[in-house]
């Protein structure tokens, strides 16, 4: 696998590096070596699957909600798709969402925590604090995510 960190420390890309034959090829996921290798959160509590109909490829958007970090309440965006098979480490105290840019897209999560529906949270990605700029017009999200509530205003003297 190789790893590639993004501009928010502590999030990184993955790339396969797939080993072909005639039948296709083979290629690791997850190495737990690997990831502790390079600092990475190794316990796997579930693995979820998402399906869309409508979209094949997905811009994973993570946002970084860190108090104390120089990227605090920055984002970056990563294309993840069939072709590409790119995956995206998410570190702790990130918010993770995605659009579907194509049809019959399938994303798959393997995350740290059991999931605990009374302690979710979210982030709307319309907020203005956030700057998300999307790559294709929204055409369906749930009434859950179209709720979240916006952050709050700057406080006075608080960096934007």
């Amino acid at each position: 696998m190789i790893f590639t960190e993004l501009d928010l420390k502590g999030a990184f890309t993955i790339d396969l590096e797939p080993r072909h034959d005639a039948r296709g090829f083979f290629s690791r996921t997850f190495c737990q070596e690997e990831f502790a290798a390079h600092g990475l959160k190794t316990v796997v509590a579930q693995c979820n699957l998402s399906y869309n109909h409508q979209n094949g490829a997905i811009r994973s958007i993570i946002v970084d909600l860190r108090p104390e970090s120089p990227t605090y309440l920055s984002h970056v965006q990563v294309t993840l798709s069939a072709e590409n098979r790119r995956a995206i480490y998410v570190p702790e105290m990130f918010a993770n969402g995605y659009q579907t840019l194509s049809d019959e897209a399938e994303a798959i999560y393997q995350v740290s925590e059991f999931y605990t529906p009374d302690r979710e949270r979210g982030l709307r990605y319309s907020d203005p604090r956030l700057r998300i700029t999307l790559p294709l017009p929204v055409s369906a999200i749930s009434e859950k995510d179209a709720a979240w509530p916006l952050l709050g205003p700057v406080p006075v003297g608080a960096p934007a």
